[in-house]
């Protein structure tokens, strides 16, 4: 019998070219007579532009042109669009080019094009710029305040949306009865992305065909494709084939439309040349879009028995200078909504209002609105339970909702499918060896020590769906995935996805799933992806949609692969179709199992047709779209431990364990890969990481001396384990990982340096806990009368 390649922790296929240097990505391409774009960006975070001078930039021998947003604007080139809408959002046009006014740091104002980068990147030092600046603001509570610096004549007071679920007064009613209730002020920090690749566009206009190819970094071609297209440069959709080759991490960021991709189009068409920009990696800081950054007010209530009653949230989500594709969505469905966490609450009321800043555009960062979901419940659930002298995995499992309790619908909309969080929580526990580590911090504390112990018991909603629903909620964009599964006369088999791999696995992880269903070898199997001229259609990699969606539309397909084979053999063996099975890559006549036809056999007979059923089309491939019934709903408990230095308020992780419960695994190796990444970017944000601009609107994290990711020695060994508890709705229950990583982290981290810091009477910090803040903190607590020592 083949071996069951679902579920075994086989190397990635694709490895070997990344780690050898033989990728091959968008900056990595040479086409005859390209040249280089350079782009002048502004030094202000505000300023109307009151003239460009570009003579001396065009003077420069090798500069081919100096493009400019007026030039742009008249050539017909339209604004950026949103992907989702809310009623009464303002939609202040985006133009790749700002004609007449920046409105943050690093916003373009002129795009230089010549031989050679170098000389496109000295000419553009040479465009005068006449600024007059004006006035910046960039915190979203203070672009709400009066007088606050209008960003956009057509969003007053700065408000871009306003957003709400749940039922105020009811939850006032509950508060107003409540046993006790906590109430937090949070700030979740501002991030930057830092994918390995930066950025990087190539574009070539075919003069005879009118048609456009653009290379680019991107988590999702056919959506690219369809803004530019049809909203950007009004050209039929066909017209223009974008490919996003090997990409080098994307975490988000890379979902986007972005300026740079519709510049060189419009310069490639311009001087009919192939024109290639790629990022430095400061115009990365000031220009992919940001993570995060909301203020938030949050209460939790309670009943005398300790089970949370009500939930009470306003938060000011910063939207930064512009709105970005999905941006709206962000501080809206995917976290308004994911406000329930995994515990039973009566009521919840969340209201959000989202200010335009002169910062750059904040849109969807790994987890997209569920971290910041996550990290305001469990700071709560972690302070509810000090208050009531609880512990704070008990107080979790008090609350939790119970297994037969699913499908559960919680009071803000969604319906979770599946679920056992008590599981993944006793599970966690007992991997960490929790009452010992409590016994331990006891003892530490004795000796002025200052551990903490931090939980985070997280759910996140994937794979958004069905398309109607979503698109009833404001979405642009369909949510179903395609897949087409070509069967080569010699067996061998191409799977095209409409989802992107940009360092998850995918060419690994699909390839398996297809050779279980095909009973092949896996080696057989390639996987095709990332290219709008070869695949069906597909709305890309995002929200952890890839597996759960993309992957069930290739099983689908597949599925239709076999029962036109079953077919096929039928009529070779002289059988009845439903008297064919499909055992240990054969086909064979049930009880007669020397009676039998190979895949090879009939892949070959389907395409040479000579011996074929009346009744069939020649050839064997299928197609399939699929569109999900529900989310999936992904769940786990992360416990941190750390150590804080009391004398220098510096924070080391001591020990990770994480329980997380994705339904059945496709490839652990890979799963427990994804995990780690995804805490080491949690673990970034609630130690290290924060985007921190000054007065003026200036980005003064803008490199990597001010910005500080994690590195190794940040880190510990991770202690992973899994609960499996499928999805009821999708061909093989499996549900996202790729941001659970990152959505429980912060959180744990977080709880744990909070615990770690009650001895000196802290109960709540904003992250990052950098040495200073927490030194601070510490030096506070000492002063007060309930001081640690």
């Amino acid at each position: 019998m083949a071996e069951k390649m679902m579920g075994k922790a086989m190397k990635r296929v694709e490895d070997p070219r990344f780690i050898t240097g033989s990728g091959n990505y968008t900056d990595d391409m040479q086409l005859p007579g390209m040249v280089h774009a350079a782009m002048v960006r502004s030094p202000y975070a505000h300023a109307n532009i009151k003239a460009i001078r570009t003579e001396a930039a065009q003077a420069v021998p090798g500069v081919l042109a100096v493009i400019t947003g007026q030039e742009m604007k008249e050539a017909g080139v339209g604004s950026i669009p949103t992907g989702w809408l809310h009623p009464g959002i303002k939609l202040p046009p985006h133009y790749a080019i700002t004609p007449d006014k920046v409105r943050h740091m690093g916003e373009i104002v002129a795009a230089v094009i010549a031989e050679t980068r170098q000389i496109a990147e000295d000419a553009a030092a040479l465009v005068e710029v006449d600024y007059e600046p004006l006035e910046a603001v960039t915190l979203g509570s203070k672009a709400l305040a009066p007088g606050a610096p209008q960003i956009h004549a057509e969003a007053p007071g700065n408000v871009c949306f306003t957003w709400s679920i749940g039922n105020k007064d009811e939850v006032d009613a509950l508060f107003a009865q409540a046993h006790k209730t906590v109430r937090l002020e949070i700030r979740n920090n501002r991030l930057v992305p830092n994918a390995m690749e930066p950025r990087a566009s190539l574009a070539q206009y075919h003069k005879a065909s009118g048609e456009y190819t653009l290379w680019t970094t991107s988590q999702n071609p056919h959506i690219h494709r369809l803004l530019i297209a049809a909203f950007i440069l009004g050209i039929p959709e066909h017209k223009l084939r974008v490919i996003a080759p090997d990409v080098g991490g994307g975490f988000g960021s890379k979902i986007y439309q972005y300026p740079e991709e519709i510049i060189v189009l419009y310069a490639s068409k311009k001087l009919n040349r192939p024109v290639k920009w790629t990022a430095r990696r400061s115009e990365s800081f000031v220009t992919d879009s940001h993570g995060r950054d909301h203020e938030t007010v949050a209460e939790m209530a309670v009943d005398a028995d300790g089970k949370i009653t009500a939930l009470r949230v306003e938060t000011i989500a910063n939207m930064g200078a512009y709105l970005t594709t999905f941006a709206p969505a962000v501080p809206t469905y995917l976290y308004g909504t994911l406000l329930a966490g995994t515990y039973k609450t009566q009521k919840i009321y969340c209201h959000v209002t989202a200010p335009f800043t002169n910062t750059v555009p904040v849109d969807a960062y790994r987890g997209a609105g569920r971290p910041e979901a996550t990290y305001l419940i469990e700071r709560l659930v972690d302070t509810m339970a000090h208050e009531l002298g609880m512990d704070p995995a008990e107080f979790r499992r008090k609350n939790f909702i119970q297994p037969d309790e699913f499908p559960y619908q919680t009071p803000v909309a969604l319906v979770y499918d599946s679920g056992n969080y008590e599981a993944a929580l006793d599970k966690a526990l007992e991997m960490a060896n929790y009452k010992a580590l409590r016994q331990k911090q006891e003892e530490l504390r004795k000796q002025g020590r200052y551990i903490g112990i931090g939980l985070a018991s997280y759910l996140e909603a994937c794979g958004l769906a069905p398309s109607a629903l979503v698109g009833s909620l404001g979405a642009q964009a369909g949510q179903w995935e395609s897949a087409l599964v070509r069967v080569m006369p010699t067996g061998k088999v191409e799977v095209f996805t409409g989802t992107h791999s940009h360092g998850q696995g995918h060419e690994t992880a699909f390839a398996q799933v297809v050779a279980d269903e095909l009973q092949i070898p896996v080696e057989d199997v390639v996987l095709v992806h990332g290219d709008t001229g070869r695949m069906p259609y597909g709305w890309g990699s995002y929200g952890s949609r890839s597996a759960p969606t993309g992957l069930s539309a290739i099983v689908l397909a597949s599925r239709k692969i076999v029962d036109k084979a079953k077919r096929i053999a039928a009529h070779l063996l002289e059988a009845a179709p439903e008297d064919i099975e499909h055992v240990d890559g054969q086909f064979r006549v049930k009880g007669v199992p020397e009676r039998a036809k190979s895949f090879t056999d009939i892949a070959l007979m389907a395409h040479l047709a000579h011996n074929y059923p009346a009744d069939l089309e020649p050839g064997l491939e299928a197609t399939h779209f699929y569109d999900p019934k529900n989310f999936v709903f992904p769940f786990g408990t992360h416990i941190a431990v750390v150590e804080v230095d009391p004398d220098t308020g510096k924070v080391k992780l001591q020990s990770y364990t994480c329980v997380d419960d994705c339904g059945p695994l496709i490839n652990p190796m890979i799963a427990e890969g994804q995990v780690h990444g995804g805490i080491a970017q949690g673990l970034g944000q609630a130690l290290l990481e924060e985007a921190v601009y000054d007065e003026s609107g200036n980005l003064v994290t803008a490199n990597f001396l001010e910005y500080t990711l994690p590195r190794a020695d940040d880190l510990v060994q991770i202690n992973v384990g899994h609960t499996i508890t499928p999805c009821p709705h999708n061909p093989l229950g499996i549900k996202g990982i790729g941001e659970a990583g990152t959505i429980a982290s912060t959180a744990a981290v977080a709880n744990a340096v909070i615990d770690a810091l009650r001895p000196f009477g802290v109960i709540h910090l904003d992250m990052p806990y950098t040495p200073e803040k927490v030194w601070r903190a510490i030096q506070a607590g000492r002063r007060m009368p309930q001081a640690a020592d």
